[in-house]
């Protein structure tokens, strides 16, 4: 088995802990504004500290209005976000995880936002199905993010391989670079990065949840299909022995940092994270490429479409400038920089066509993946709790420490989604 990693060699960069940018207010809607408060969530996408002090500037410069940004580290953001609601001390926008809007606007504490967008079929479906609830808008795409797997292309080159396009030809590959490059962990099989089991699921076969007709949810990871995904993802790590012992606490920043540090050989990652890598560790450019999750069998295997919505704030008194930030952040001008600056795909359909024909040919494998093999996750106020409770990670991480069977975690994980998801 492929050594445990024990430190890190190439540290992340950071953006600051807040950025303020204060300028002489001139009065907003008829009043003087307060100061523009904003929370962007911080974790595993390049540092963003340069985009928001010329995004803000240009936003001053327009409006007269303050703006003052806090990163928040994505592991902390739904307790940060949850206690200021309780506290009554929210931001006047946030960037909001898709999973976590559903429950949050469920609860009242989120401003709706459908008086500002007039077409919502101009944003990528599964990420604006995350905005909406009843009749409202409670949070509009921001940008869209997916996982595929990326790879040290200079490895590949050295030792004779190929892309893997089917799941016995991925664990071949594993296999060969583990034995090939004994210092290095040839496949992370992370237990705290639920986003990197469900593939699996649905590669397999298997649902996380789907919806009756009678409004009751049902869960199908316990199935044979859903098993056999999961079953093949931990088996790599258990069996074949290509992952790290110590991966079973890894979660995606884990995961990304150990390929910016040389110490992984492939990975299943997300859009944003080659660029960081190589904000990271500059000696990888030109090593490092992509390739889509492939299918059982060939072909593409499903990815979780994840990305982030901007949502304004009920109650903070600066509801009708939030929006116009929200506006600025998402228009035409600075959706494109972000995305230029940091690998995530636009949130709207047209903006991913236009961004994928000019990306960097290490992205075009996240494009297919986006456009041809993405899921969503149930549109339910109560999945903001599986993900707090951790169900996924519970079984992942119980599967990879021994304490249960492939058959008792997801038994267990399944019967949890349903009992959440059906208000038990």
């Amino acid at each position: 088995m492929a050594r445990s990693r024990t430190h890190k060699h190439v540290p992340l960069p950071a953006a600051a802990v807040a950025l303020t940018l204060a300028v002489t207010s001139c009065g907003f809607g008829g009043s003087d504004p307060d100061t523009l408060q904003v929370w962007i969530m911080q974790g595993t996408n390049p540092d963003e500290t340069a985009f928001f002090e010329e995004a803000n500037a240009a936003f001053t410069e327009e409006t007269g209005i303050a703006v003052e940004v806090e990163f928040v580290p994505w592991q902390d953001a739904h307790d940060k976000i949850s206690t200021s609601i309780a506290g009554g001390t929210t931001p006047d926008v946030a960037e909001l995880g898709n999973t976590f809007t559903p429950g949050f606007a469920d609860a009242g504490a989120l401003h709706d936002l459908s008086g500002y967008v007039d077409d919502t079929s101009q944003y990528i479906p599964g990420l604006m199905e995350m905005g909406e609830l009843d009749e409202g808008v409670y949070g509009v795409p921001w940008y869209a993010s997916i996982r595929s797997v990326v790879y040290r292309s200079d490895l590949f080159e050295e030792h004779g391989l190929e892309v893997p396009e089917n799941w016995a030809e991925l664990r071949e590959t594993a296999l060969a670079l583990s034995e090939a490059e004994e210092d290095m962990t040839a496949f992370p099989v992370p237990g705290d990065a639920q986003y990197s089991v469900m593939p699996w699921i649905w590669g397999g076969g298997g649902e996380i949840a789907v919806q009756g007709s009678d409004g009751t949810w049902d869960s199908t990871i316990d199935t044979a299909e859903g098993r056999a995904g999961i079953e093949f993802f931990t088996g790599l790590a258990l069996e074949d022995g290509v992952s790290s012992t110590g991966a079973v606490n890894w979660n995606e920043i884990d995961v990304m940092e150990a390929v910016a540090d040389e110490e992984a050989a492939m990975a299943i990652l997300g859009s944003a994270n080659p660029k960081a890598i190589l904000e990271a560790n500059p000696d990888l450019e030109g090593r490092i490429d992509s390739f889509t999750l492939p299918g059982q069998d060939g072909g593409h295997m499903p990815s979780f479409a994840g990305g982030s919505l901007l949502s304004v704030f009920e109650g903070t008194g600066n509801e009708e400038t939030a929006q116009r930030y929200v506006e600025h952040l998402t228009g035409d001008e600075f959706s494109a920089r972000w995305a230029e600056e940091t690998g995530f795909f636009p949130g709207t359909v047209e903006g991913v066509e236009t961004f994928s024909a000019a990306a960097d040919p290490v992205l075009q494998p996240f494009a297919v993946q986006l456009s041809e093999a993405s899921r969503g996750l149930p549109v339910a106020p109560e999945w903001s709790q599986v993900e707090s409770e951790k169900v996924i990670v519970a079984m992942q991480q119980d599967i990879l420490n021994g304490n249960a069977t492939v058959d008792e975690a997801t038994e267990a994980a399944a019967a949890d989604i349903e009992r959440i998801l059906n208000g038990g």
